[in-house]
């Protein structure tokens, strides 16, 4: 079905364009289920979607055409077919918010910030005019119910998974008390949802804006906490400050609320957006394997040191406090801080090519995947099973067989070769992946052994990853 899809958005591609030459390529999958594709010839580019979430593509096509009837920077729609859950946007490039923050961040990035808010209060407004909420997805509001779930998607799919003890009433009590504070912030404007530099791009020098399709009518304090406290982008408490005092004042410049009235609930709903990005932290990331939540965890803990170290959250919340500091202190989480030297690091992963490549965040595009199933499966024969590329009877097997001594061969031959440009170039990560069927016996012996080799020739930080076979990530040599 998918292949007929793309070819229908080809089709549509060249009939709008008025083309025959074109190429498609697809783009990183993130913490959803859409597919997304680069559809371009020489002079035009659209991005086609796939999207099997009906209601879902409903509300993102619905909200692009309103935004884009207020002059709202959002992607224009060209073509949508709703029985087959396909759609044809404009392609707004690579460049991302994102891309500025950390230690990117200047003051023409506070000023893309600061352009951004401006846009966000106008996205914010359109609420006040013709929106129908009926079509929001999966609520029409940010109610009670919607809060409710954000903190049970926080409590059994992070605080389970990273076996944080707690008392299930009384952190139900805890919630309770924190849904009915936020419940009395002024709800009838337009949230975004998902307002975080990820979502912005930078086209031709200005902010525009992607992923809304999960808005609904609610509070204005959730988007800026989205925004401000973005784990990964890391902003320092100075600059969140700032950029929060900016964003009150054209608030209280557009007469909707007065910055009192603001902060009241303001770290109620960055301690619940906190919450919520935890539970995808574990859901993508613990359960589904992908490393790029995975690697939200530790920026994301030093979020919450800071509301605890600067009393956000209060006293009256104790069993969820408690839950907060285990976190903090788990030797788990702990070890997933991120390693980051100086010079050109390797990382080498095992994969299933049943649950996709492992996804590149350093932004580097580079590097090297290896096709394992070429070579002899010892899953296949019931004493291997239950063991896996590290063990001892896998190992044994699979060095009796030539022809994976002249893969690994031929693979570290590559490698290397890449390695020793990599260093005069000046890069910093190469990234070097093994696949299989399983991801559990072939691809994680001939990364085990690649990566010994590569680290006893050039004594580089090598960054080992089963995605398949460790839930918490990664050893380093």
């Amino acid at each position: 079905m998918k292949n007929q899809q793309i070819e229908a958005l080809i089709h549509q591609f060249k009939s709008i364009f008025n083309t025959t030459d074109v190429r498609v390529s697809a783009l990183p999958q993130s913490g959803s289920n859409r597919k997304y594709y680069r559809i371009q010839n020489e002079n035009q580019s659209a991005i086609g979607t796939i999207n099997p979430d009906i209601r879902e593509n409903e509300a993102f096509i619905y909200l692009s055409r309103h935004f884009n009837k207020y002059s709202i920077p959002v992607p224009k729609i060209f073509y949508y077919h709703k029985p087959d859950g396909i759609y044809l946007q404009e392609d707004l490039g690579d460049t991302r918010l994102y891309q500025f923050t950390g230690n990117k961040l200047t003051d023409g990035s506070i000023e893309l910030y600061k352009s951004a808010l401006r846009q966000l209060i106008h996205i914010q407004q359109t609420a006040l005019t013709d929106l129908d909420f009926s079509v929001c997805y999966p609520r029409s509001s940010f109610d009670y119910q919607s809060m409710q779930w954000d903190l049970n998607y926080f409590k059994y799919m992070f605080l389970k998974l990273a076996d944080i003890s707690y008392d299930e009433q009384l952190l139900e009590n805890d919630f309770n008390k924190l849904i009915q504070w936020l419940s009395g912030a002024t709800d009838s404007f337009f949230m975004y949802r998902d307002f975080k530099s990820q979502n912005i791009m930078i086209y031709q020098k200005t902010p525009y804006f992607i992923d809304y399709q999960g808005g609904r009518k609610g509070p204005l304090q959730y988007d800026l906490a989205s925004l401000l406290f973005e784990a990964k982008a890391g902003l320092p408490s100075e600059t969140r400050q700032q950029l929060l005092d900016f964003y009150t004042h054209e608030l209280e410049k557009n007469g909707l609320i007065s910055k009192k009235d603001f902060l009241y609930t303001y770290y109620g709903f960055v301690l619940l957006r906190i919450l919520q990005a935890f539970g995808a932290y574990g859901y993508r990331g613990f359960f589904e394997g992908k490393q790029l939540f995975l690697q939200s965890i530790a920026p994301g803990l030093q979020n919450i040191e800071w509301l605890l170290n600067n009393n956000h959250i209060p006293d009256q919340f104790t069993h969820l406090i408690d839950c907060l500091k285990q976190m903090t202190e788990s030797p788990k989480l702990q070890q997933l801080k991120p390693y980051a030297p100086k010079g050109l690091t390797i990382s080498v992963n095992s994969f299933s090519y049943r649950k996709g490549y492992p996804y590149d965040n350093t932004g580097n595009g580079g590097g090297h995947v290896f096709d394992c199933r070429v070579l002899p499966n010892p899953g296949r024969l019931e004493q291997y099973k239950m063991s896996t590329g590290k063990d001892p009877d896998v190992i044994a097997f699979l060095q009796k067989e030539n022809i994976v001594d002249d893969f690994i061969n031929d693979a570290c031959s590559i490698v290397m070769r890449s390695v020793e440009e990599y260093q005069k170039n000046g890069y910093k990560h190469l990234q070097v992946n093994f696949g299989c069927t399983g991801g559990q016996h072939r691809s994680v012996y001939c990364a085990e052994e690649t990566a010994r080799r590569i680290k006893q020739t050039y004594h580089i930080p090598v960054t080992i990853t089963h995605r398949e076979q460790e839930q918490y990530g990664q050893n380093t040599l």
